[in-house]
């Protein structure tokens, strides 16, 4: 195996085990087949036909966690052609630059948009009889976009020095501005994914155990409601946890300058990075098309010779439903609840 004069395998940028990142790469193309068409069919219905800009619910939070996973999915396809050429990142800094930041700033915006819903969710759950802040900005773009800019600086410790190889953390000879600088970029990744994730979960518990609670209501609603909170935690468990847990162990066998172990753990962390992307893919899924009238109005838009008559329902039904008022039309997606 090829190493740099440090031994640190994860200093290569070069594939050593093909085969495998022919397989990481054909998954990506996967990935971005079936995802980026199933998000640009969302994002057509949130312009065109419930025009999210004038909804009285959270439908600007939901558009922009779909714009931020089609930007992701954009990458797919450039990060997949190096996979085959044998090597896991760009070989041309300003491509690689471009290439993580555009990564990083859009898997962060699907993250905390995905967050903002959940709180959002639970306040109106849980604490229904109190103002917060998120309904307070939710009626206008404003918050989406702080949420945009906010992010901006957080990529920025990932484009000092490739993050995915050429990573120069636990080396002896860093001066202190590398170690800042290292150390930062490693915050910015776990913080992104742990605090969402423990805000997730306390969210998710608390829904739960306020539905379980509520002995008045349509019940098959509010198993479906119970459904989507837990969904949220799987679906970040699932994609997300995994490259934390593996890119903990790169760390821990870097420092412990475990040349042999960090080459396999190099290859596993690579993989759940990937597997990682598969939320663009499921997103609109779990967060759009388990709302019953949005699924309602996907499959009347794209697959109309599925639905019977009785489950059809027309576009001006949904055009009545934006311009209703905020009390008759706060279940049309995710407050349907």
């Amino acid at each position: 195996m090829k190493t740099m004069e440090n031994g640190h395998p994860s200093d290569n940028c070069t594939a050593e085990n093909l085969p495998l990142y022919n397989f990481y790469a054909s998954v990506m193309i996967m990935e971005f087949t079936l995802g980026l068409p199933l998000n640009l069919s969302v994002l057509y219905l949130f312009i065109f036909k419930l025009k999210f800009w004038k909804s009285k619910t959270n439908n600007i939070f939901l558009f922009n966690l779909v714009l931020a996973d089609v930007l992701l999915l954009i990458c797919l396809p450039v990060k997949a052609y190096h996979f085959l050429n044998g090597n896991r990142r760009s070989t041309e800094g300003a491509t690689c630059k471009a290439m993580l930041f555009m990564l990083f700033l859009n898997r962060g915006a699907s993250i905390a948009f995905l967050t903002v819903i959940s709180v959002d969710r639970y306040f109106n759950v849980v604490h229904p009889g109190k103002k917060n802040f998120a309904k307070a900005f939710k009626r206008s773009p404003h918050i989406s976009f702080l949420i945009w800019l906010l992010l901006l600086p957080l990529t920025i410790p990932t484009m000092l020095k490739s993050f995915e190889c050429c990573n120069s953390y636990g080396r002896e000879d860093d001066t202190l501005v590398e170690d800042v600088t290292d150390t930062l970029r490693e915050v910015v990744f776990f913080t992104q994914i742990l605090i969402p994730f423990f805000v997730l979960v306390y969210c998710t518990v608390c829904i739960v155990n306020r539905l379980k609670k509520k002995t008045v209501g349509d019940s098959t609603k509010l198993r479906r409601a119970v459904f989507l909170v837990t969904s949220v935690m799987l679906v970040f468990s699932f994609c997300f946890l995994p490259c934390t847990i593996a890119r903990m162990v790169l760390l821990i066998v870097r420092v412990e300058n475990l040349p042999g172990a960090e080459a396999i753990v190099v290859q596993v962390f690579d993989g759940l990075m990937v597997l990682s992307y598969m939320d663009c893919l499921v997103d609109p899924i779990v967060y759009c098309l388990s709302s019953t009238k949005f699924k309602s109005l996907y499959l009347t838009t794209y697959c109309r010779c599925l639905l019977s008559e009785n489950v059809e329902i027309t576009e001006s039904t949904i055009s009545k439903g934006n311009n209703s008022s905020p009390k008759r039309n706060n279940n049309i997606l995710l407050h349907s609840m």
